[in-house]
């Protein structure tokens, strides 16, 4: 008796839990565009899956998704659709079950992503709001911010930091990023005599890095970290009450610290390393602002010709 496509789904989401160790956020995603797939194709055998099926899919995906009238679901979007829905179909071939082969779905093409970064002055009257007072709450403040510009870290990645994490005398640690994967990222004086400050003020027995220091919870003793929403919240009012009216997040300050390091001069791979991405591809986002031989080429022979 063939096995059901959703106890097949269910199947393959233990494994990408238990013997990939994906985290619990992708899980979720994962199941939540296999579960729409399967509700879309009437829980179909394996077997079933074939190019046309998938063609119809993505032509759904695309214009008929219910209750998106008013606009079409991104192109990035439809395509983490079918990335679950490859990495699935490779699943099953892994275990010798007859369905499409995964490399016969293409992603579609996208437009190249832009990305935000804080100019030097922008970031300058972004640190200074909160450096101007000495209360826990700015001093912690000041520290996040110093630190999402010194390591590049991701908003969840800085949140869940503990102290025992950071090595404040070699100024530098280890954090796990996407996939559970190590890597190395290094503090600036800066971000370290931030830290050091805030912590030297904290009385509490917390092991986070940065906990909510909630002013309705002053004298009790806060053992939980800082949420990635509280985080994103406190940078989008320091940036507001800086004058800064593009919209800032704390990716804004990773993307503003892979940017500082490429104009510098640094390599791409390098930035890549600390930066925590599995493709070379992801970095390459960066290369169109940061192009500092094409910047040359232009100053040297653009316009030499008028008079």
């Amino acid at each position: 008796m063939a096995v059901p496509l959703s106890k097949l789904i269910t199947d393959f989401l233990e494994y990408l839990e238990v013997e990939r160790g994906r985290s619990q956020r992708t899980i979720r995603n994962y199941d939540f565009y296999l579960r729409r797939f399967s509700e879309w194709a009437k829980n179909p055998a394996p077997a079933k899956i074939d190019r046309d099926m998938i063609r119809q899919y993505r032509l759904w995906l695309n214009r008929s998704l219910p209750g998106r009238a008013e606009e079409n679901l991104k192109k990035s979007t439809q395509n983490y659709h079918l990335i679950a829905l490859r990495s699935f179909l490779k699943y099953l071939s892994k275990r010798d079950i007859s369905s499409l082969p995964p490399e016969q779905i293409e992603l579609s093409k996208q437009s190249q992503r832009t990305v935000e970064f804080l100019e030097a002055d922008e970031l300058a009257r972004l640190l200074a709001i909160p450096a101007k007072h000495d209360d826990l709450i700015s001093l912690r403040d000041h520290a996040i911010l110093e630190l999402l510009f010194s390591t590049g870290l991701r908003v969840s990645e800085l949140a869940n930091l503990k102290i025992d994490q950071v090595n404040l005398e070699r100024d530098e640690f280890t954090v796990r990023g996407k996939g559970d994967k190590p890597r190395i990222v290094f503090l600036s004086d800066d971000a370290k005599a931030s830290v050091k400050t805030y912590l030297k003020k904290r009385q509490d027995p917390a092991p986070f890095m940065f906990v909510s220091h909630d002013r309705a919870k002053i004298g009790r003793q806060e053992q939980k970290p800082i949420t990635a929403r509280s985080i994103e919240r406190l940078v989008e009012r320091y940036a507001k009450q800086a004058g800064i009216t593009k919209k800032i997040t704390p990716h804004t300050l990773r993307h503003t610290f892979a940017t500082d390091l490429l104009l510098a001069g640094a390599d791409i791979r390098s930035v890549q390393s600390l930066l925590g991405h599995e493709s070379i591809t992801t970095t390459q986002i960066y290369t169109h602002i940061t192009n500092q031989q094409l910047k040359d080429v232009h100053k040297k022979f653009h316009g030499k010709n008028r008079k």
